[in-house]
Formats: C-alpha cells, structure tokens, sequence
C-alpha cells in the first residue's frame, strides 16, 4: 500500500504477465464497493516482470478510523489470497488496512541492509499489526521510510548471486554501456570480475585518468565511495531484481544461493559463506515483511545507498560522477529503480511528466533511449512532497537541490539549496504543527560533525561522509533562521535516519520567551548498526564536551538554541545503537509526545 487518502487508494505491485484488476472494498458493515474509476499504469521492465501502480478515485469517500478489508481481483475473479495465501493476519481473508482521521501514531525508519547481521525491523511492524491493526486508538496511521532503503552500492555476494538467478527467471531486459570495459549487461555478469571486485570493471583508460583518480584517489575507496562497493549494482535489471527480492519472498523461491559459490573467487569463498548465513536468515522474515507492506499506507524518500554513497556530496563529486557515460549511467539506473519502485507511490500524479520519457524508454520488449530518460530523471524537480494530513508532512528531498560550494569543489554541498529552502518556509507558513521528515538529521551530535569538519578542512570530506546540515554555511544558517521565525509553527516534529543509531532531541530557542518547540527524532537503522565500541566512545566524549550546559555549545552554529536529550530507558549514554523500527505516538501536549524504538528484544521509550 501507498499513498492512501478518503478519496484515493494506491498500491503497488510487480506481476509476471501484464494484467488489469478490479478493487472491491469491505468495511465493517459488510458493505462492497467497486471502484471504476482507475488510473493503471503498467511498465514492462522485462519479458516475465511488470512493475504495477494502481491509483483508484473513490466515488464515496472511505470512512476514517475504520478498518477497511480490500481485494484486487484479476481477469478471472481471482483475488490476492488466491495468489499469496499468506498475505493475510490470522482470523482474516482478505488484506485490510485503516485511514486514520489524525496521524497521531507513526511508524519510521531507515537503513535496511539484507545482510548486516541484525534483525529486520520491519517483522515488529508484522508484530504490531497482527495484534493493534483494528484497534483505531493504538495502530499506526503510517509508515515513513526516511532513506537507504535498498543499498545498490553494497550488496552481498549471495544477494548479487541472486539478483542473476532473478533476472534470468523473469527475462529483465538487457542494455548496453559506453565507456565501459563490459559493453553489455550480458557481458558484465558473465565477466571474472562480476562478484567482488567490480571496481575493476570501471573504465581506466587515459581519457578518464582524472575520472578514476578522482573517484578513487580522493576518496580511497572502491568504486565510486563506498567502502562495500565490491558489489555495486551496474544496470537496470540489477537495480529492478533487488527491490523484488527486499521486498517479497517470492523471488527467492527461485534462488539457489549454495549453488552461487562456483562463481565465487576462491579468496572470497569464506566472506561469501558467511554472508550466505546472514541473508538465508534475511529471507526467512520476508513473506512477513510482504505482509506488513500490504496493511499498512508506506511513503519513502532516498538518501545516499538508494543510488550510490555520497551521492552528491561535493560539488567535485557531481562533476565526476555525471561527466562520464558509464558513471552517469550506473547512477541514472538506480534513479530509475527508486523511480519504479519508491518514489512513484509516494503522490502519484506528481509524476505525470515523467511518465512519457518512461513509456518511451521501455518498449517494444527492450530498452530505448534510456538517456534520454535517465537527463530526464536528474533533471526532475519534484522528488520531495507533502501530504495534506492533520498534522502536515513535509518530506524533504535532500540529494538533488545541492546547495554546492563555490570556494572548492572538495567541500559539501548544502544539504538544501536556498530556493529550496525558501519553498519550505512557504510550506510552514500558517500550519499550527508540522511533521518534517529529513532523511540525515537536523540537529546532529556535535563531537562527530566536528570530526567530520576536521577532514573536510584537509580536503577529505569524503573519507568521513560529511554530510550534516551543519557543514555548509549557507544551508545551515537558512534552516535555522526558518526554526527562528516568527510564523513558524509553533511546534515540530523532525523524523530522520541514516546515522545507524538512534537518538532524540528536544530543542528550544534561547533568549526567546515564547519559542516553538521541536522534537527531533533520528531512527537508523532498520536493519543496520554504528560499531558499538565506537560510538559508546562517541556519546560519552560528546556528553563531556557538549553538554546542555556546556560553554562549547556557544562557539557552535546552533549556540542560539537549546538541545536537551532525551535518555533511552535503561541506558547510560543518549545514542541507542540497535536494529529496529521508530514510533512516535503524538499529543496536542508537546511534552506527552512519545518516542520509542521497537527492536526484537526489546521496545526502548526516549525519556
């Protein structure tokens, strides 16, 4: 499920076969509605693959704070149970899901690598459904996914394994590279440097010599900067076969991941059968997972690993990266896939535009002018959105309005540029609480973006990922002065992620009497942890030198504001570094607001 309102319904799906399908809806009364009133897209990425949007108008509008049952019948009257038995909760035959008339529970999170070696936290989101999903007071309204998704740039060899398997099975469709040393994608999966060592694939001619010296030279790690890049996904059938495997079980029905090991370096053989561990483990949740996805509204935004680490970070980065065919289009690839899979569903017809360069790029059973598609997409405007809930969403795209450095093409980018900026100020204008969601947090822990600002001084902002809404000037200056306005909303909550660890600040203005108060709440990662050793050194270095009441925080850019953290519950320090889902459970009483982090073994309140 997708974007869902009164009045509109979206899902997504992928099929086999091209097909059409009738909605019917059931609530609590029994009674049934059929809507006709479709808007149907279909996009063929492959002989036995299609990628489905399904956007109904609804006549009558639904009832809000029910729960709704709904089925999507084919051409036969075959309806999903028919398909995917398991897709419902014990005690129900059909799928359900429930519209929410204020977003006053939400779910949230970030960071979902198959094969880090922690649980899913998407199967508590199945736990908490399969028990609060009729209850209207308890249950979510919905699910915000602030970034990284899916990891194209950090794959594991057995996922990569059956990523191949996937796209031999459906038939996804094949394409051809310039600039590169494979100039098909039959070419690079049959090659000896498939799994592994990819960096290797990458072109090193003399007329790119400045291209991989500035990849590679600059930034010391492999292809592109990822430090797990061995494996970085190349073409589009890649990109499509992993979101069908992150999000369904069905795909790896058809994988065998023993039988990958053949294919594997014998140097890597170990690395690969402990992987193999982990993402076996993986794949035992994900018929779960399916489910969860099924029942409840879900929205997304991109960070980094959605396409590539440090994805425009600098402005030195942007001109390598798009200044060369092969480059521009391994990262135009994975834009398309979070095109087709992520970002479509969030407000569909904002989409419309793109949908002609879509059409036209995949047909006549193959890819065409995917250039032309791929300009198109790094072109586009309108990733971000809002949702005209109660309170108001506001999801920030902070990867393609770069506010790029002048000075030096060595350091950050703003995380947003000033026009940008300017447009979310209108936004809040007049809104009594807003929900922003901000995929890298607002308000960091200080002593780590000190580091980060170090290594950018020499030159090295790559080496420490530094990309912290504190690290250019103009960007940081510009979001704190709107938080210091005086029609700001009075009160804020702030959702973000990527940091691998979880935190939760409370921040007011200082010298201000009545200051609009803003809770920020960072959930990272779903499936994904910071090295605990290092960040227990982190929090307790950055307590001791940046406490709330230490004169530190005045020779800061946020020494005009007030951040108090809050504590996780049986905890000693304030960052919580373990695998799971954020919840925020909202009140018109700020100081009621709840925080929490649902993890397998436990639920840790913010205190």
């Amino acid at each position: 499920m997708r974007h869902c309102e009164p009045t509109q319904l979206t899902f997504w799906l992928a099929t086999t076969r091209a097909c059409s399908f009738e909605l019917t809806l059931q609530d609590a009364k029994g009674l049934q509605v059929a809507s006709e009133q479709l808007r149907y897209e279909q996009i063929r990425v492959g002989e036995h693959c299609y990628i489905q949007l399904l956007h109904f108008a609804l006549d009558t509008p639904l009832t809000t704070d029910t729960y709704v049952h709904y089925d999507l019948l084919d051409e036969a009257g075959q309806g999903l149970c028919t398909h995917i038995p398991e897709l419902c909760y014990e005690g129900d035959t059909l799928p359900g899901f429930m519209l929410k008339s204020r977003v006053d529970n939400l779910l949230h999170g970030s960071c979902r690598k198959p094969h880090h070696p922690s649980s899913d936290g998407l199967l508590e989101v199945d736990k908490l459904l399969a028990d609060k999903r009729h209850d209207a007071q308890h249950r979510p309204a919905l699910m915000l996914f602030s970034g990284d998704q899916v990891y194209v740039d950090d794959v594991a060899g057995p996922t990569l394994w059956a990523i191949h398997q996937v796209i031999q099975k459906l038939g996804l469709y094949t394409e051809e590279f310039a600039g590169a040393t494979v100039s098909t994608s039959e070419e690079l999966y049959s090659s000896p440097h498939c799994y592994y060592i990819r960096e290797q694939l990458l072109p090193k001619n003399k007329a790119n010599e400045k291209l991989v010296e500035r990849f590679f030279g600059g930034a010391r790690k492999p292809i592109f900067t990822s430090v797990g890049a061995h494996n970085h996904l190349i073409c589009l059938a890649e990109v499509i076969a992993m979101y069908l495997l992150v999000w369904s079980d069905t795909c790896w029905k058809w994988v065998d991941l023993d039988a990958g090991r053949a294919r594997i370096p014998d140097k890597f053989k170990p690395r690969y059968d402990k992987e193999n561990l982990t993402v076996k483990e993986f794949v035992l949740g994900l018929s779960k997972v399916r489910r969860t996805l099924a029942h409840i509204p879900t929205y997304m935004i991109f960070d980094d690993h959605d396409i590539t680490d440090d994805w425009n970070l600098t402005r030195g980065w942007e001109e390598s990266a798009y200044g060369h065919p092969f480059s521009r289009r391994i990262i135009g690839n994975a834009l398309i896939g979070y095109l087709l899979c992520q970002g479509w569903g969030n407000k569909p017809q904002c989409f419309d535009p793109l949908l002609e360069a879509l059409h036209a790029s995949v047909k006549a059973g193959e890819l065409e002018q995917q250039d032309n598609l791929i300009n198109t997409l790094l072109d586009w405007q309108e990733w971000h959105y809002c949702l005209a809930t109660s309170p108001k969403i506001i999801v920030l795209d902070t990867r393609t309005h770069r506010w790029r450095s002048e000075s030096s093409p060595a350091k950050p980018s703003g995380l947003m540029d000033w026009e940008s900026l300017s447009d979310l100020q209108q936004e809040l204008i007049g809104e009594p609480a807003v929900i922003l969601v901000s995929p890298a947090p607002i308000f960091g822990v200080k002593l780590i973006e000190a580091v980060q600002r170090i290594f950018t001084f020499f030159g090295k902002a790559l080496m420490v990922d530094a990309e912290n809404w504190m690290a250019h000037p103009g960007a940081a200056n510009v979001i704190l002065n709107i938080f210091r306005h005086h029609k700001t909303p009075p009160h804020f909550v702030i959702l973000s992620g990527d940091v691998h660890y979880s935190f939760v600040y409370d921040i007011t203005l200082r010298f201000r009497k009545h200051s609009p108060k803003i809770l920020q709440v960072t959930a990272s990662g779903i499936k994904n942890c910071f090295p605990a050793g290092l960040l227990r050194w982190f929090d307790r270095i950055n307590l001791w030198l940046y406490g709330s009441r230490s004169p530190l925080n005045f020779l800061t850019k946020r020494r005009r504001m007030l951040i108090k953290r809050r504590q996780p519950q049986g905890q000693r320090g304030v960052l919580y570094n373990n695998s799971g889902i954020g919840q925020v459970i909202l009140s018109d009483e700020y100081e009621h607001i709840q925080a929490r982090v649902i993890s397998k073994d436990k639920t840790v309140e913010f205190k």
